[in-house]
């Protein structure tokens, strides 16, 4: 369990533990992924935040951010954390790679959490205003990367609650050790980020069900604390439609390079 989140107001700078802000870029610059595929008309592309281009990732040092108020220890081992929760289909491809030698991290765990389409977190149900069920796991868990160092996560587009622009938190372990109860213990933390979302597509998101019954004020990523415009090597997804329609969802991928000694 984390620091107890208060109602009303932003993640605070630092979480459950101090976390180092990572202070720049590797001097590796070599390309890792390539240009996203086109998105289909008329729903709207994205993987700018309306200015930077996020669709050439390159093999830097992923900026580092807080773990916020929400983070819930020994959650499930589990490529699908949606758990039947409504919203746009979020399909996450997540690269794990040293930001030293560009070389993929193969069996690193790649953990997440985020709200729903209400601004809800599981396991702090209410604290944005709304009531549903709460069974503590709902969209958090993880997945191993393969060989690649490549985690593919199911999960919905996220909602936004108070203080925050639309986000998914991340963590990479190394060294876990898979429980019997398809959770995991052990091993090493290397990062801790946030994942972040076009402008333009929350804002097309925002006018379709279940996301138009949040009637909280959303912070724009403009607007947000803890974003600092810094594209792909500050969290920034690269999203690719799944459809024609913004209800059919997206595909998110980013390379994240993490630090290894």
């Amino acid at each position: 369990m984390t620091d107890t989140p208060t109602n009303g107001t932003p993640e605070a700078p630092v979480g459950r533990r101090t976390v180092l802000i990572a202070a720049g870029a590797s001097a590796a610059a070599l390309a890792v992924a390539a240009a996203a595929p086109v998105t289909p008309s008329p729903t709207p592309s994205a993987g700018t935040a309306d200015t930077a281009p996020a669709a050439a990732a390159v093999c830097t040092l992923t900026k580092e951010m807080t773990e916020g108020p929400y983070y819930l220890d020994g959650q499930f081992v589990r490529a699908d954390v949606t758990e039947g929760k409504a919203g746009a289909p979020l399909k996450l491809v997540l690269t794990v790679v040293d930001d030293s030698t560009c070389a993929p991290i193969g069996n690193a765990l790649v953990e997440i959490w985020h709200c729903d389409a209400l601004g809800e977190y599981s396991g702090f149900v209410g604290n944005n205003g709304h009531s549903e069920p709460d069974d503590g796991t709902f969209l958090r868990g993880g997945v191993l990367t393969n060989a690649s160092g490549v985690a593919n996560i199911t999960t919905v587009y996220p909602g936004w609650y108070r203080g925050r622009c639309v986000h998914i938190h991340v963590k990479v372990h190394t060294g876990v050790t898979l429980t019997s109860d398809g959770s995991f213990t052990g091993g090493r933390e290397l990062h801790t980020g946030q994942l972040f979302f076009s402008e333009t597509v929350t804002t097309a998101m925002a006018k379709v069900s279940p996301y138009s019954a949040n009637k909280v004020t959303r912070t724009t990523l403009a607007q947000d604390s803890l974003y600092d415009d810094g594209g792909a090597s500050s969290g920034l997804l690269t999203l690719t439609a799944l459809g024609s329609t913004t209800s059919a969802g997206y595909t998110g991928t980013l390379t994240l390079g993490v630090e290894t000694s």
